[in-house]
């Protein structure tokens, strides 16, 4: 599906995982927020197993055959991580929900500290080939993402649509106050 040129509203859907605990097992929640533009439309929710494998079939299966899918332009992710380094397949989900999946982070990844943590946990290498086939940052101040069945210049435009105030797209920005809300009882100020 192609992203519409302006004035065409363009729709996307945010995906951030909510807070929990560390060194514990187990489910960790994730809000997916589906923006018109920068205005809230609808919400998905979902799990995924921390440090686990199980992220990209968890965000396809909170997309596919669900009502929201057909309308979607754009499957934005907060990072490739998931509940820890449960990591997405980016071009894995692209290709299940035929939409561009882009993996936004606010800053390019310190990737010896991801390389050292990653080691910490089973099946290393595993962990590292699906971020390497994420491809690489593209730097497009304010920001720096991943790409996977779209194009970089025109994925940077449409990320600045998307964004409201600050430097994250809307959908990522009320699905980790959605999230951390839940979780936590109250959202909290970093979004």
């Amino acid at each position: 599906m192609p992203i519409p040129a302006p004035p065409r509203v363009l729709r996307a859907v945010g995906f951030d995982d909510a807070p929990f605990l560390r060194r514990r097992r187990g489910r960790v929640a994730v809000a997916g927020v589906v923006c018109a533009g920068t205005r809230f439309e609808g919400m998905v929710w979902g799990h995924v197993r921390q440090d686990g494998w199980n992220a990209t079939d968890a965000l396809a299966g909170m997309l596919v055959g669900g009502k929201f899918l057909d309308q979607l332009h754009l499957v934005l992710l907060d990072g490739l991580s998931f509940g820890g380094f449960n990591l997405v397949d980016l071009p894995e989900l692209a290709r299940r929900l035929a939409r561009p999946c882009v993996a936004v982070m606010r800053r390019t990844p310190d990737v010896a500290a991801v390389r050292r943590a990653i080691g910490r946990l089973p099946f290393p290498d595993r962990r590292l080939a699906l971020l390497a086939r994420a491809g690489p940052v593209h730097p497009h101040p304010p920001f720096h993402f991943q790409v996977a069945g779209g194009d970089p210049e025109e994925i940077a435009r449409a990320l600045a649509r998307l964004t409201d105030r600050g430097h994250v797209p809307e959908a990522l920005r009320i699905a980790h106050l959605v999230g951390a809300a839940i979780r936590l009882g109250e959202s909290g100020r970093r979004a």
